[in-house]
């Protein structure tokens, strides 16, 4: 841990930071569904609908441990979705929970860790979407989901415990180890993911979007996030009704190394 602690550091002060873009609607704004608090990760187009990501699970009705995306129960798809930035509630119009349980999904990589939401704005709101991640820029593509132990990793949480204080967003961290056969990323980060973090980016050292914070890990990697693979997420999604979803760039990015 003190290893890996220090590597983080050397990564947080040998890094600058980017101004992203100036729309109000973008990757890192708090979205609200039915109470729940979570953080929007990046912008997806499918045709003429523009969406924003949350994690599936921020709309689960269950407990914070039902993290099974095959079994969990979830708000049903039309559930309004209240995002920062807008002037009128976004529609959740696709979660890989519901998706993976009407389809009856047997892979328990998928189920354990497909777990991501969008959240369709309101035309009258496109017009002010940024895809820019903040501090950071990107993202500029989708990652690989092969990225090995000790790639390096940087995320923008929004919490609404950190009470404002958005110096304590921009987390730097890297990969323990790729898991689940490709699902998901076991990461360590300076500051923690936090309860509000959930659903934040992730975004490789080139600024690729590598995937989203889903849940933190108790055992055997004690404090570390797992991270949701994006490349199968969207597969994923295109395979189930999606077929024209693509990640929406952003502006340049600012590397971390």
């Amino acid at each position: 841990m003190a290893a890996v602690a220090s590597v983080i550091a050397a990564m947080l002060f040998s890094s600058s930071a980017s101004a992203a873009g100036t729309g109000a609607i973008h990757p890192g704004v708090m979205t609200h569904t039915n109470g729940a608090q979570c953080t929007a990760n990046f912008i997806f187009r499918n045709g003429a609908d523009t969406y924003i990501g949350q994690a599936a699970h921020c709309a689960g009705t269950g407990a914070s441990t039902d993290t099974n995306g095959c079994t969990a129960a979830s708000l049903p798809l039309g559930t309004p979705v209240t995002v920062d930035g807008a002037s009128k509630p976004g529609t959740l119009v696709y979660s890989s929970w519901l998706t993976m349980q009407a389809v009856h999904e047997t892979d328990p990589n998928a189920c354990a860790y497909n777990d991501i939401g969008l959240v369709k704005l309101d035309p009258a709101d496109v017009a002010n979407v940024d895809p820019s991640v903040p501090f950071f820029g990107g993202p500029t593509g989708v990652a690989s989901s092969t990225q090995g132990a000790g790639a390096r990793v940087s995320s923008y949480g929004n919490s609404e415990l950190r009470g404002g204080l958005s110096p304590l967003s921009p987390k730097f961290g890297i990969v323990v180890q790729d898991s689940g056969g490709g699902w998901s990323h076991n990461v360590y980060t300076l500051t923690p993911g936090i309860p509000g973090d959930s659903g934040s980016a992730f975004l490789d050292s080139s600024g690729k979007a590598l995937g989203v914070l889903s849940t933190l890990e108790f055992a055997p990697l004690v404090g570390s996030n797992n991270v949701s693979d994006l490349s199968h997420m969207i597969a994923y999604a295109q395979s189930h009704g999606l077929g024209g979803l693509q990640l929406v760039t952003g502006g340049p990015f600012s590397s971390i190394l």
